[in-house]
C-alpha cells in the first residue's frame, strides 16, 4: 500500500489557522489597532504644541534672521581657532588625565550610590513609605545645577580635583539615579510572578528576578554617566574643582585661540574614544 504525502501548499494554511485561533484575544486585538486612526484628543493636541512651542519661541527670544547676522562673527571667531598651539601639550594631557580621572571616580562612586538609592525609589521593590521620600530627594539633587554643588564642595573642602568628585557624585545620584530605578521598574513581570510563586523572599526576588533583567541597562546607563562625566568634569574646572576646565577659562580669557584650540582638540579626541570604547562594550552586552 502507498501512503502520499502531505501537501505543504494545504497544511500551511491549517497551521496558520491554528495559529490564529489561538491567539489571545487581547492580543489580537492590540495588533489590530496598531495602526489606528488618532483619536480626536491626539488631533486636539497638535495646535496645542504648536501654541506651546510658537509660545516658547517668543519666550527665548529665538530669532532665525539674528542668527543669520551672527555667522558672520560665528566665523570669525572660529577662524581664530586655528592654527593650533600644541607647545603645552604636556599640561594639556595631565589635565587631561587628571579629568579622566575625576570621571573615573565620580562614576563608580555615583553609580554605586545610585544604585542603592535606586532600590529605594523603584515602586515594584520599595514600599511607599519609602518611594516617595527617595524620589522627592533625587527631584531636589535634579534640579539644582552640578556647579552650584561644584561651589558648595570647593568652598568645603578647598580648590581640586577632590570638590569636582564630590560634585558629580551627589550630582549623578538625581539623575542616573532615576534611570536606575525606571530601569528597574520596566523589567517583566513574568520571572518575578514566577519566583514569587515558589515562595522566594525579597531579597531572592530582586536578587535572581529583577538585578538580572536590569542589568544591561545599568551597566549601559552606567557607561553613558561615565561619558557625561567627562565632559562635565571639564565644565566643573570653571570654578576651580580640577580638570582641564580651569585651563580652558584660562585660556578664554587671555584671548589666546591657539592654545584653545589645542585644548578642545585634545577634548573632542578624548570623548571620542570613551564613546567608540562605550559602543563596543554596549554592543557586547546587548
Amino acid at each position: 500500500m502507498t501512503t502520499t504525502a502531505p501537501d505543504p501548499a494545504r497544511t500551511q494554511p491549517t497551521v496558520a489557522a491554528t495559529a490564529a485561533t489561538a491567539l489571545d484575544p487581547a492580543e489580537r486585538q492590540r495588533l489590530e489597532s496598531a495602526f489606528s486612526v488618532p483619536r480626536t484628543r491626539f488631533l486636539l493636541g497638535i495646535p496645542v504644541a504648536l501654541i506651546v512651542l510658537g509660545w516658547s519661541f517668543a519666550g527665548a527670544e529665538f530669532n532665525f534672521a539674528k542668527l543669520g547676522e551672527g555667522t558672520v562673527n560665528m566665523g570669525e571667531f572660529l577662524s581664530r581657532l586655528f592654527p593650533p598651539d600644541f607647545s603645552k601639550f604636556g599640561t594639556i594631557t595631565a589635565l587631561l588625565i587628571e579629568t579622566l580621572q575625576m570621571a573615573i571616580v565620580g562614576t563608580v562612586l555615583g553609580a554605586v550610590l545610585s544604585l542603592l538609592v535606586a532600590f529605594a525609589a523603584a515602586s515594584n521593590i520599595a514600599p511607599r513609605w519609602l518611594y516617595y521620600p527617595a524620589r522627592w530627594a533625587m527631584n531636589v539633587i535634579r534640579s539644582v545645577p552640578d556647579l552650584v554643588f561644584a561651589l558648595m564642595f570647593v568652598s568645603a573642602v578647598g580648590l581640586g580635583p577632590f570638590a569636582g568628585i564630590l560634585a558629580m557624585t551627589l550630582g549623578s545620584l538625581g539623575s542616573i539615579g532615576k534611570i536606575f530605578a525606571e530601569a528597574m521598574e520596566s523589567v517583566d513581570r513574568g520571572p518575578i510572578t514566577a519566583i514569587q510563586a515558589v515562595g522566594a523572599s525579597k531579597r531572592q526576588v530582586i536578587h535572581y528576578g529583577i538585578v538580572p533583567q536590569a542589568a544591561p541597562m545599568l551597566v549601559s546607563y552606567t557607561l553613558l554617566l561615565f561619558e557625561g562625566n567627562v565632559r562635565g568634569a571639564t565644565i566643573l574646572g570653571l570654578v576651580g574643582a580640577g580638570g582641564i576646565g580651569l585651563e580652558l577659562t584660562t585660556a578664554m580669557r587671555m584671548y589666546d585661540y591657539g592654545h584653545l584650540s589645542a585644548i578642545i582638540i585634545c577634548i573632542i579626541v578624548l570623548v571620542t574614544v570613551i564613546d567608540q570604547g562605550s559602543a563596543l562594550i554596549r554592543r557586547r552586552i546587548t
